[in-house]
């Protein structure tokens, strides 16, 4: 039987098992409720809730979770680029160096069983929540930078499998002993018992990321902070509404994170005296860390393919924290590429909720299968992401990004760097969830975006 098919199956089959143990306990409550009037329809409509939600969970599962288990090739004789590193998959060692990198990544997706979201009766956001996923998925990535000792890679325990690019090796955290050795200066491991308060810090950034109301970037705060731009939950949230909603919530969190700000880009344009302003400090030579989200829009329709070199250039510098795009109304968290193809995270596979007030399970928050999906694919609209540690670091961020963004002699940059601020008259009459973008000007014209990630784009 084709492996794909197997998996495909036994994931249809374990969501249809839970649909009929939920089945058994919707019907179960309304018997022992029978002749309490006003408690059955309230149990009857909370247990009806839930049914519906564990059905959207297990349509997602058949729909995306075969797809998880497929197989991405990967070629030999190609570098993989994955946020400013490079990987030689010949070389063995680099196999798993990627591998376990990539293992690495803090991955977001869909989740069952939380509490309802504000204004809803929705426990789940299977079907409609992929953006925001992508968005945590990128904010993490910045707060690894931000808070984690350079090099760190998470040690989890992985069994003996023939991988998604057919390699075969057994590995315990990832590396050898003369493999750790030769490598101990350059990779830490998150998971050893020397690194303890490292191990600490990464169940910290879990926790921010909880299903829970009080997390303060989980799917509860996300959607709360959506509100101003006339989101809710169950609500399309395009990737430069989702930038905003980053803002918003390091904003509000200023007692865990008082050295980090993020800057959002206007009209495709970076105002450096903004950023400055954003980060300098009353106590001289000291910067606020910032991350740095720019919402674009690279082509009308479809990707223009003229936007590819530049967006593979950013990926390769070290800046860079990754992408918040996909395909149409399918988010994906694009972190690097490899010829024409990008490796992304899908946040597209619902899985339950996980209590982190407990000693929790790391599993569930990483993916070792790496994927690959070809640019042409690619939906123009996007947010890329950018972190600096410092003012040294911004100065070099600004001199690295703009080359990059330069490269592509048929278009306008994707964004531009302007010595200057926002112009507060087009800040006010600008939506926070609108986006720019340039292309030549004979092919300036109303683009019909339907089919995008953003509702409407301004030209």
């Amino acid at each position: 039987m084709n492996p794909s098919t197997s998996s495909a199956q036994f994931v249809g089959q374990s969501a249809a098992d839970d649909l009929m143990d939920d089945w058994v306990f919707f019907s179960t409550e309304s018997a022992v409720s029978q002749g309490l009037e006003e408690s059955r329809d309230d149990q009857e409509a909370e247990d009806t809730g839930r049914f519906k939600d564990k059905l959207v969970s297990a349509w997602n599962s058949v729909k995306y979770g075969w797809t998880l288990k497929q197989k991405s090739k990967f070629s030999k004789r190609s570098p993989v680029f994955m946020l400013g590193k490079s990987y030689e998959l010949k070389d063995e060692v680099d196999q798993r160096h990627f591998r376990r990198c990539f293992a690495s990544l803090l991955w977001f997706t869909y989740r069952r069983g939380f509490r309802p979201l504000p204004g809803s009766s929705l426990t789940t956001d299977s079907g409609w929540g992929c953006v925001l996923r992508s968005s945590q998925m990128l904010l993490a990535q910045g707060l690894l930078l931000h808070l984690m000792p350079p090099g760190c890679t998470w040690s989890g325990n992985q069994r003996v499998v023939k991988d998604d690019m057919d390699l075969i090796h057994s590995v315990n955290d990832g590396f050898s002993s003369s493999e750790r050795e030769s490598k101990r200066s350059r990779h830490s491991s998150w998971g050893s018992i020397l690194d303890r308060p490292v191990e600490g810090t990464h169940r910290r950034i879990l926790r921010w990321f909880a299903d829970n109301p009080t997390a303060p970037f989980g799917i509860h705060r996300l959607v709360e902070l959506g509100k101003s731009s006339g989101k809710k939950a169950g609500d399309w949230y395009g990737p430069s509404i989702a930038a905003h909603i980053l803002r918003k919530a390091v904003e509000a969190s200023v007692v865990d994170l008082p050295d980090l700000v993020v800057y959002v880009a206007q009209d495709c344009t970076i105002y450096l005296q903004d950023v400055r302003k954003l980060c300098e400090r009353p106590i001289p030579q000291h910067w606020k860390s910032v991350l740095i989200l720019v919402p674009v829009r690279l082509g009308g329709q479809d990707l223009n393919p003229s936007y590819i070199t530049s967006v593979k250039k950013l990926l390769m510098l070290e800046c860079c924290i990754g992408i918040i795009g996909g395909k149409p109304k399918h988010s994906l968290f694009f972190v690097g590429f490899q010829d024409d193809h990008l490796l992304y995270l899908d946040p597209h596979y619902c899985q339950p909720t996980v209590d982190v007030t407990k000693n929790f399970p790391l599993e569930s928050f990483h993916c070792k299968n790496p994927r690959k999906m070809s640019f042409s694919r690619m939906d123009p609209s996007c947010t890329i992401g950018f972190y600096a540690k410092g003012q040294m670091e911004f100065e070099s961020l600004c001199a690295s990004v703009n080359e990059a963004v330069s490269a592509s002699a048929e278009t306008y940059p994707m964004f531009i760097f302007e010595e200057g601020k926002t112009r507060e008259e087009a800040r006010a009459n600008t939506p926070t969830h609108s986006v720019t973008f340039l292309q030549r000007k004979t092919q300036l014209g109303r683009v019909d975006t339907s089919n995008s990630m953003d509702e409407f784009v301004l030209l």
